[in-house]
């Protein structure tokens, strides 16, 4: 009889184990990373009775955790790439919307802008007109001023995040590692404690979903945790901190690294964080916040640069000569942190050409012989050979005593629209008028006309700018015309084709050919006959002249940017539709991403989750089974009884 009560026994027992881990299962179906659990039942053997083998009960072997590191390492994937495009989405809508608002954006201050040019061209006295265009002028700084402002904002938020997340990452690293050291003490050959793995896992998962991460299994039932190209978060029970701390080239931007133990911070590449939210955060940040900032940045600087050299080729109300309307832009120079002590060396940058600008960023390196200009957007090397020296519109200055491997790193348009100001405050300072004036003799025989003339850059050159008129006269003898300033040469430039003349031979005369000397153009057309004068001299009452305005609204629409190819709207535009489309492609890519995870979630929880109605028919089951295990015990009891009974 003790034999049936013990059969008896093990059955109750099993049962209860198995209505536990059943009612178990179902209490933490709700759990996140709860994973399905179920006692694996087996007999406990067999005795041998002379007749036969009789079995001698059951035994709970084991409760198994339902769990499939494929597809969990599938979803955590998914889920990884999810997160990176959610924060990557998030951020650049910002940028969206900053730079698509049809009233907030720059396309309506550009259009003021040139429209107060224009009304001021129209009329150069009219000191309203003037005031007006100043008034304009001002309120595109500020428009270029605020949106760098915003973007900037949206700078410090991911730095703010960035920081956030590296604490966050920490703390799931260093609870990693303790939980991986607990499982480590209580696992046996026969058995894991599965709600520390459920709950370990839980955390990989949302560690995952702030930097995708890599998992290798290590001693003992404990796991080791990677990030980039193997970078360490978790080896066993040790945990690796991460910490921030500013760029050495630049205090405004956030990088990351690991802190060692004598207290030097070793940076990492912003490459090795991908996937979840910090890979969202490196890649907008390195991609469209930077290349919006950056074209923001270009055409301003761009605007600054073409408006300035126009405006100082004019003369102002006053019979000067033309300042710079803008401020000049000074280009972000950030001296490495790491630079030699012994380093004396600095560096200046200075837009001076807009329509060579790039919207890219450049590593200034000095190898202890000579410095290297590198572009980052595509790596091309400039040796400097000179100091100042002009690169990609940038003119570059080098003082001081460098020292190998001093890097300094340039932003030339980064910065450029914030910094972007009106210089002049007095009207009366706005060239609208050219500085020369040309005019044919009222007492010419022949029908010849001269055009109204213009200057270039040359004519700043100083002793170019003409102090008197000088005056051309025709030789119908020798077909030339003489009388220009000595010691200038004279180009002639015919269907494109330029003749130098040195300075003091007669010049030949081709109808319609453009004439230039020190920095003045102008074309005579016609027929002349012997002795006709042209003159060409100073502007010396130019107060209604407006020819040097008419150059300055002609650079809205002419292609000034990006080597003559585009002008500042359609710039613009291109900048607008890239973010747009790149806002666009995170959108779509996020719906496909969350597919995704459902996808691998459902694959998943197919293995891993708890189904109520099959949880439902198990405790049913294990009921039925404890009352029929008990019911084995009542029969054994009774029958003992029956036995005792014979006895008395």
């Amino acid at each position: 009889m003790s034999s049936l009560l013990s059969i008896g026994k093990s059955g109750l027992l099993a049962a209860q184990v198995g209505l536990a881990t059943t009612g178990n299962n179902i209490t933490n179906a709700n759990t996140a990373g709860y994973n399905r659990q179920v006692a694996i039942q087996g007999d406990t053997g067999t005795q041998y009775q002379g007749f036969g083998y009789v079995g001698t009960g059951t035994e709970i072997q084991a409760v198994r955790r339902y769990y499939d590191n494929f597809l969990a390492t599938s979803l955590r994937g998914a889920e990884a790439n999810q997160a990176s495009l959610d924060a990557y989405s998030g951020q650049i809508s910002q940028i969206d919307n900053l730079l698509a608002d049809p009233t907030a954006g720059l396309s309506p201050a550009l259009q003021d802008f040139f429209s107060g040019v224009q009304d001021a061209t129209a009329n150069p006295a009219s000191a309203a007109a003037r005031q007006s265009l100043l008034s304009n002028a001002q309120s595109l700084a500020s428009r270029f001023q605020d949106m760098s402002a915003k973007l900037t904002e949206i700078s410090s938020g991911v730095n703010s995040t960035i920081t956030s997340s590296v604490n966050e990452i920490n703390s799931y690293a260093t609870q990693i590692a303790a939980i991986n050291n607990t499982i480590a003490g209580l696992t046996t050959d026969q058995a894991a404690p599965n709600d520390l793995l459920d709950k370990r896992d839980q955390m990989l998962t949302e560690l995952n979903k702030l930097v995708k991460v890599s998992v290798t299994p290590g001693d003992n039932n404990m796991l080791n945790v990677q990030f980039g190209t193997g970078q360490p978060l978790v080896v066993g029970n040790q945990p690796f901190q991460l910490t921030t701390s500013t760029s050495p080239t630049d205090v405004s931007r956030v990088t990351i690294g690991y802190q060692s133990s004598n207290g030097n911070f070793s940076a990492l590449p912003d490459s090795a964080f991908t996937g979840g939210q910090m890979g969202g955060l490196m890649e907008f940040r390195n991609g469209a916040l930077d290349k919006a900032q950056n074209a923001l940045g270009q055409v301003a600087a761009s605007l600054a640069t073409a408006f300035n050299a126009q405006h100082v080729l004019g003369q102002d109300q006053n019979g000067d000569l033309g300042t710079n309307f803008f401020n000049p832009i000074q280009a972000y120079v950030g001296t490495n942190t790491h630079n030699s002590p012994a380093s004396t060396a600095d560096v200046t940058a200075v837009v001076t050409d807009g329509s060579a600008l790039t919207a890219s960023d450049y590593s200034v390196d000095y190898d202890g012989t000579n410095y290297n200009v590198t572009r980052k957007s595509d790596g091309q090397v400039t040796a400097v050979t000179g100091s100042p020296q002009e690169i990609d519109g940038v003119t570059y200055t080098f003082s001081g005593t460098p020292q190998q491997n001093d890097n300094f790193l340039v932003r030339p348009t980064y910065n450029a629209a914030t910094s972007l100001s009106v210089a002049i405050t007095d009207t009366t300072k706005i060239a609208l008028a050219a500085p020369i004036a040309t005019a044919a003799a009222t007492a010419n025989a022949g029908n010849a006309k001269i055009s109204a003339g213009s200057v270039d850059k040359n004519y700043l050159t100083p002793g170019n700018a003409l102090t008197a008129p000088a005056t051309l006269t025709f030789d119908s003898a020798s077909g030339t015309l003489s009388g220009f300033p000595a010691g200038q040469d004279v180009t002639v430039t015919v269907n494109g084709t330029p003749t130098v003349y040195p300075a003091g031979t007669p010049v030949p005369y081709t109808d319609g050919a453009n004439i230039s000397f020190g920095g003045v153009n102008f074309a005579i057309s016609g027929t002349p006959v012997d002795k006709d004068t042209f003159t060409v001299g100073p502007n010396t009452s130019g107060v209604g002249d407006s020819r040097n305005g008419a150059l300055l609204a002609g650079l809205q629409t002419k292609n000034v940017m990006n080597n003559g190819t585009a002008t500042f709207q359609t710039s613009y535009a291109q900048m607008v539709n890239f973010v747009g489309t790149k806002a666009r492609e995170a959108q779509i890519s996020s719906t496909a991403a969350d597919a995704s995870v459902k996808q691998a979630t459902a694959a998943q929880q197919s293995v891993s989750g708890v189904n109520l109605d099959e949880e439902a028919a198990n405790l049913l089951r294990y009921q039925q089974a404890y009352q029929a295990s008990g019911k084995v015990m009542q029969v054994a009891s009774q029958l003992f009884d029956t036995l005792l009974s014979i006895g008395n």
